[in-house]
C-alpha cells in the first residue's frame, strides 16, 4: 500500500494475487476511549488497544448519493488543513502517499470507494463512480463496472466508460511510476510496459483486456481470478481521465476534477486551493459531503509550529486540521494531559507499520544486520517521535490493522527495548566485522535530527559508527527508492492498501521486482522469499493464507533481517474548535475530509 507520509514518499505497489472474500474485510481502529466516528475528539489514551472494525461491501442501494448527512452540519466557509510536507503528486494515477490519497478525495473520484457514517464510524465500500462495487464472472477473473448517470467533469462534460478505460491506459506509460500496480499487472503481468506502454501513440488496449460496450459499461478481463478486485478499485488511478485535458506528465500538477472541489490555484511546497466544483452533483456521490466553499490546504510548515498553531487555534486556525500531519513529539504529552484538547482531539490506529530499512545491496551479511537489529533502540525511537500516543512498539512486518494479525518478537525486542549492545558486538565478532562504518539517511525534519542523534548515541555502544545525511523531506522516498542509493539505513512507512498481509508482503520483500521507485527498499531478494510468496497468493483460503504470511513475515525477519520494525503508527492530533464532522478514514489513515463542516 501506501507510505505513511511522516515524510513524502514516492511508491510502487506489485501485484498481490490475495483472493479475498467478496463480503467483508476486518482491520482494527484504535477504541482510544472515543468513538471512531462523528466527531472523533474523546480518546487518546496512552495504550490504548486496537479493536476489530469490520469494512462491509455494500450494495447498489448503499451506493447511492448523497453522503450520509452530518447532524448539524450546513454549507459553507474555508476549511484549513496544515501539513508539514509538500505534495509530490497530484495526478490521481500517481497517488500513493496516504496525505496526496486523503487529499485526492477532494478532487479525485474513483470506480468504488469508502463510505464513512458520520455518527458511528461504520466503514463500508460502495460504487462511487460505478453503481456498486462491481460485478464478477469467469471465476472472478472478469470485472464489470456500470457508471452512475449524471456523472461531468468540471466543465460539464459528460463522463464515459471511454475516459476510465483511458484512465487505466495512462497507467501503463513510462512517466506512471509512483501509483499502485494491481490492475495493469492484473491485466498485463508484472511486464506490463513491455506489453503495452499508454496511449499516447494512438495506440489502445484491446477489448479482450478492457472493453468499453457502451458509454457507461466498462469491463475488466485479469489474466487470473482477483476477487478483491472492488478493494483494489477504491485506489487512486481507479478513475477517468479526459483525454482533452491530459497534458501526460504535466497532469501531476494540474488535474482535471470530478470531484467536489475544482483545484484553484497550486503553489508546489506552499499552498493549494480548492473550490467548489459546480458541476458535481452531490445525488451520485455516497461518499462526500463536501460542506465547505473551500479547502486552503497550507504546504511546508514546520513542527513545531504546526501543532502549536492547532493547539492555540488563533484567527482562522479555529477552522483548522492536519489530514495527516500528525502532533509534533514536543506537543504530544500537553496534547495527552490536557483536558482543554479532549473534546477536539484525534487518536486512531493507522494501518502502517514504520521500519527502518537496511540496505542488503550494502550490508550484505545478515548476522550485520541482526546485530543492527539488537543495538537498535526501540524505546528511545519511540519517545523521541512522541511516546505511546503516536505509535505502539512493533516487532513485526505485519501489522495490527491487518487480517490475521499474530504479534511475534524473535529478537526479544521487547524484553530489550533500549537495545542490546553486547548482543551486537557478538553478532559482529562472528561475522568478522571491525570498525563498522555504516551511513544512516533521515528526512531533514527536526524530530528525524533527533532520531539521528539517538541512533549514533546507541549503535556507538555496540562498536558501529553512524554517519549521518540529511536528505529533503519531499522527495525523501524518491531518494531512498534508488537503487543504487548510497546509504545503509534509512526508514520508510508501509501500511496495507486493503486488511490483508497480500498487499504488505509482496510489495516490500519481493526481490524479482527491484527497481528504482520500487517498495522493497531493504532490496531484499531471497529466492526462498520470492517462491513463498507465490505459492501463498495461490492459497484461497482466507484463514489458512493468512496464517501463511504471517509465518513467512517471521522467516524473513528471523533469517533475512532486512529492516528493523519499530513502531505500529497511530494519528494524534488535535484539531480547531470552529470544525465540525470530524471522522476518521481508517483505510487510509488518516482524518476523513468529506465529513468537515465549517461551524
Amino acid at each position: 500500500m501506501r507510505l505513511r507520509n511522516s515524510t513524502a514518499r514516492t511508491a510502487r505497489a506489485r501485484c498481490g494475487a490475495a483472493l479475498l472474500a467478496a463480503t467483508a474485510l476486518t482491520l482494527s481502529a484504535c477504541s482510544a476511549g472515543g468513538g471512531t466516528g462523528g466527531d472523533t475528539g474523546g480518546g487518546g489514551a496512552d495504550g490504548a488497544k486496537a479493536s476489530v472494525q469490520s469494512v462491509t461491501l455494500g450494495t447498489a442501494a448503499d451506493s447511492v448519493g448523497p453522503a450520509t448527512a452530518v447532524a448539524g452540519a450546513h454549507k459553507g466557509g474555508t476549511a484549513y488543513d496544515l501539513e508539514q510536507n509538500g505534495i509530490n503528486h497530484l495526478d490521481p494515477a500517481q497517488a500513493y502517499i496516504n496525505q496526496e490519497q486523503i487529499i485526492g478525495q477532494l478532487f479525485s473520484r474513483q470506480l468504488t470507494n469508502y463510505r464513512i457514517d458520520p455518527r458511528t464510524g461504520k466503514t463500508t465500500l460502495v460504487g462511487d463512480l460505478a453503481t456498486d462495487t462491481g460485478e464478477s464472472s469467469d471465476g472472478g477473473r472478469t470485472w464489470t463496472y456500470h457508471l452512475k448517470p449524471g456523472l461531468t467533469w468540471q466543465d460539464g462534460t459528460p463522463i464515459t466508460s471511454a475516459q476510465v478505460k483511458y484512465g487505466f491506459e495512462r497507467l501503463y506509460a513510462s512517466f506512471e511510476t509512483a501509483g499502485p500496480q494491481y490492475v495493469q499487472t492484473w491485466l498485463s503481468g508484472q511486464d506490463f510496459r513491455k506489453a503495452y506502454q499508454g496511449p499516447y501513440s494512438g495506440k489502445s488496449l484491446p477489448d479482450s483486456v478492457i472493453a468499453t460496450p457502451d458509454n457507461r459499461t466498462i469491463v475488466l478481463h485479469f489474466l487470473a481470478p482477483h476477487p478483491d478486485t472492488p478493494y483494489a478499485m477504491a485506489l487512486s488511478g481507479s478513475g477517468p481521465v479526459l483525454p482533452a485535458k491530459d497534458t501526460e506528465a504535466k497532469y501531476d500538477s494540474a488535474p482535471f476534477s470530478d470531484g467536489p472541489y475544482e483545484i484553484a490555484d497550486y503553489q508546489p511546497g506552499k499552498q493549494l486551493l480548492l473550490r467548489r466544483n459546480p458541476h458535481w452533483d452531490p445525488r451520485t456521490d455516497p461518499v462526500r459531503d463536501a460542506y465547505p466553499d473551500e479547502w486552503d490546504i497550507e504546504l511546508g510548515i514546520a513542527q513545531p509550529g504546526l501543532t502549536e498553531r492547532l493547539m492555540q487555534q488563533a484567527g482562522h486556525d479555529k477552522d483548522a486540521l492536519a489530514l495527516v500531519a500528525p502532533a509534533d513529539p514536543t506537543q504530544t504529552p500537553l496534547i495527552a494531559t490536557g483536558a482543554q484538547y479532549r473534546s477536539r482531539l484525534v487518536s486512531q490506529y493507522q494501518p502502517f507499520v514504520d521500519v527502518f530499512n537496511i540496505n542488503t545491496s550494502r550490508v550484505k551479511d545478515e548476522r550485520v544486520r541482526q546485530a543492527l537489529m539488537y543495538a537498535f533502540p526501540m524505546r528511545q525511537v519511540q519517545t523521541a517521535l512522541g511516546g505511546a500516543p503516536q505509535g505502539d512498539l512493533a516487532t513485526d512486518l505485519i501489522g495490527p490493522t491487518v487480517a490475521g494479525f499474530q504479534a511475534a518478537d524473535p529478537f526479544g525486542k521487547l524484553a530489550e527495548p533500549n537495545g542490546d549492545p553486547a548482543k551486537a558486538k557478538e553478532l559482529l565478532k562472528q561475522a568478522g566485522v571491525t570498525h563498522l562504518k555504516l551511513t544512516y539517511a533521515y528526512a531533514d525534519e527536526a524530530r528525524w535530527q533527533t532520531v539521528a542523534r539517538t541512533l549514533q548515541s546507541a549503535f556507538a555502544k555496540a562498536g558501529i559508527d553512524l554517519q549521518t545525511t540529511a536528505i529533503d523531506s519531499t522527495s525523501y522516498y524518491t531518494l531512498v527508492g534508488k537503487v543504487n542509493n548510497p546509504y545503509d539505513l534509512y526508514r520508510t512507512g508501509w501500511g496495507a492498501d486493503w486488511p490483508s498481509a497480500s498487499t504488505v508482503i509482496p510489495p516490500t520483500m519481493d526481490g524479482r521486482l527491484i527497481a528504482d521507485g520500487d517498495t522493497d527498499y531493504a532490496h531484499l531478494n531471497d529466492p526462498y522469499v520470492n517462491a513463498a510468496i507465490d505459492r501463498v497468493e495461490k492459497i484461497t483460503d482466507l484463514s489458512q493464507q493468512a496464517v501463511q504470511w504471517q509465518q513467512l513475515a517471521q522467516y524473513i525477519l528471523k533469517n533475512d533481517t532486512p529492516v528493523i520494525p519499530y513502531e505500529y503508527d497511530k494519528y494524534f492530533n488535535v484539531h480547531g474548535d470552529g470544525l465540525g464532522g470530524v471522522t476518521y478514514n481508517s483505510p487510509l489513515g488518516a482524518i476523513n475530509p468529506n465529513t468537515v463542516y465549517v461551524k
